[in-house]
This record gives structure tokens, sequence and C-alpha cells, in this order.
């Protein structure tokens, strides 16, 4: 019993004279991939799809390393993701412009383990997650109003609601992967600078949204607005709902505008992070 006991310390011993902790914080830039169809593009000739991903964007990373020897480790990461513009709709038609767009303000996290190959080359993968923020939707629409339309509310033929939206959207518990390789070269004993590439795999499933802004004009053919305020988040328009729940089932006659069927949205990205890390303990062998 003694002799397991003396092989188990021996061993914790040497892993930790190897023991070594790192701080790292990166910035860079994500592509999407895995992208699907977002939405589409309309004009008076033809209809396009719209694809991407909500990964897509710059992203800023601090990650905390611990090697327990010469090459395994653990890494736990925060990130936020400042998604780029991704076109949910855009229409441009005589009587109707519309332009939809939406973009990721996410928080993530990350366990990974680490193995390094050599001193300078390392690669990692592990879980990833979604800890907090939203993805927000803007929404600018301009509609001409019919002629019977412009004569019931007594106006000029060519009149137009200016109707201006934001929408965020907020999604369950989603799980993911991450993998990255990277390279370090080492600016001093304790300071070294980074690339790597990075690829995020996770998918999002849209829980609820809430409307945060919303104001309809009503305005004259020479750009005048002769109703400010026409439609307010205090007084929506009929088909719209402050909030919204999505279900994975709705009964064929749902005539209410605060249910929807659910979606996956796609938030996988494949990115280059550009760092510096401070190593705090050098990893040095027990003689």
């Amino acid at each position: 019993m003694k002799t397991k006991l003396f092989t188990v310390v021996g061993l914790l011993l040497s892993g930790m004279s190897f023991a070594q902790l790192q701080i790292s914080a990166s910035g860079g830039y994500a592509i999407g991939s895995a992208e699907i169809k977002l939405g589409e593009k309309v004009s008076t000739t033809t209809t396009e799809n719209s694809y991407g991903s909500y990964g897509e964007g710059v992203n800023f990373q601090l990650r905390g390393t611990y090697f327990f020897n010469e090459h395994f480790g653990a890494d736990l990461g925060f990130g936020y993701l400042h998604g780029a513009d991704q076109t949910v709709s855009e229409v441009n038609l005589p009587n109707l412009e519309l332009d939809a767009i939406a973009r990721a303000r996410a928080y993530g996290a990350s366990l990974s383990m680490v193995y390094r190959f050599s001193n300078n080359i390392y690669g990692r993968f592990g879980a990833l997650i979604k800890v907090g923020g939203k993805t927000e939707a803007v929404v600018n629409q301009k509609s001409v109003f019919s002629a019977a339309e412009a004569t019931a509310l007594n106006l000029p033929e060519g009149s137009y609601s200016d109707t201006h939206y934001v929408e965020d959207f907020h999604g369950k518990f989603p799980l993911g992967f991450v993998g990255a390789l990277g390279y370090k070269f080492d600016v001093s004993p304790n300071i070294s600078l980074f690339a790597e590439a990075e690829y995020y795999g996770i998918s999002l499933k849209r829980k609820d949204s809430e409307l945060v802004e919303f104001n309809t004009n009503i305005v004259l053919p020479d750009g005048t607005v002769a109703v400010e305020g026409f439609y307010t988040l205090d007084n929506l328009p009929p088909g719209y709902s402050k909030e919204t729940t999505y279900v994975d089932e709705l009964p064929n006659d749902n005539t209410d505008p605060s249910r929807k069927l659910a979606q996956k949205v796609p938030y996988s990205s494949f990115g280059i992070n550009i760092g510096i890390t401070y190593t705090f303990k050098t990893a040095s062998k027990k003689q």
C-alpha cells in the first residue's frame, strides 16, 4: 500500500515539475462556415437566395492555459463575437423597399485540451458554449400606399409609410465544438506572440425575441413627415408582437403573432486569431 502511495505522489510531483500557467489575449476575424439560407433578395426581375452564418465577424478572446507536462494542458477561454451584418431580406420593388439585416452580439466560453507538438506548434480542441448575448435584427421598410389606402387616409397619391424597428433574438443553451492549430514565437522567457487558425462548429435554436425599437412615420411624396409615430412600441400594427416565443409545434390555424415555430441558426465559422501570451511559470524538468 505504501509503495502505491509513494508511486502516486512521485507521479504528481513529476507532473508538477513541468507545470506551466499561461494567460493569453487575442483578437481576430472569422468567416462563416456551414452557411445556410438566411433570406432572399428580391427585385422586379429576380429572386436570389442569401446565405450566411452569424459566426462571421470580429472576435476577442481571453484564455487561461495550464500545462500538466511538456505536451498536455487544459484551456479555459472566454470570448466576445461582434458579428458582421447578414442579409435576412432585401426587397426592391416599385411600391416596397425593405432592408432587413441581423448580426450577432454574443459571449461564449470554451473548455479545451491542448497538445504541444513542439515548443512553437500547438493544437487544441474541446467544447464550446454560448453564455450570453443576442442576435440583433434591424429592419427598415418603405411601403407606398395604394390609391385606395391614400384616399382613406386623406393623403396625396404616392405617400408612404416609413418603418424602422429592432428585434433582439435569444437562444436556448447550445453546445458546440472548437478546434485550433497555432504557432507561437517567444519574445522573452515570459512573453510570446502567436497566430492560430480556429474553427467553431455551433448552431443556436431560438427561444424568444423582443422588439426593443419600433416606429412608423407617414410620409408625403415630397419627403415631408405627415404623421410622426403613427405606430410605436406602445401601439404596434396588426401582425406584430412585442415579445415572441418560439416553439416546435403550432396548430395550422394559429393567428397569434406572439408564438412562432422555432428554427436553428448557424454560428459556425473559420477564422484567424493573433495575440499575446504571458507565462507565469516556465516548465523545468526535475533533475
